[in-house]
């Protein structure tokens, strides 16, 4: 099994009970000693939940930042971003910049990336994808 990043929307499953994702969160972990996470999903998360003033929610998702690993984005994650930015872009196929830098992410530290967002992601060729909510 290849360590994964787990990108916002499984993430927002989890939180909200998902019995797949909890299954397949379980299974990773006994496997890995960690959940990763983007730093841009923090971001996503946060804010979404501070907007909805779901102050439940947030202490539920600040409990689970404690025990995962905050993948930040650093200058090689943006020069892989960069490259996937122009070749969706020379293809006419964009996807929101906050999804290509967690692709960038995920391609600097050879992670495969955990999404229910097929339709984005699965333009983006060297990206290893796969869907625990499935």
């Amino acid at each position: 099994m290849k360590p994964a990043l787990i990108d916002t929307d499984i993430i927002s499953l989890f939180l909200r009970g998902n019995k797949r994702v909890k299954q397949k969160v379980d299974e990773y972990l006994s496997y890995y000693s960690t959940l990763n996470i983007s730093i841009l999903s923090y971001y996503e998360i946060q804010s979404g939940l501070s907007y909805k003033d779901a102050h439940k929610q947030l202490e539920s998702f600040l409990k689970l930042c404690e025990v995962v690993s905050i993948i930040p984005i650093t200058e090689e994650s943006c020069i892989k971003s960069a490259d996937i930015y122009a070749n969706l872009r020379r293809n006419g196929e964009m996807i929101d910049d906050v999804d290509i830098l967690i692709a960038g992410i995920c391609l600097e530290n050879d992670f495969i990336l955990v999404t229910n967002n097929w339709k984005h992601f699965s333009r983006i060729k060297e990206l290893e994808i796969t869907n625990w909510n499935v």
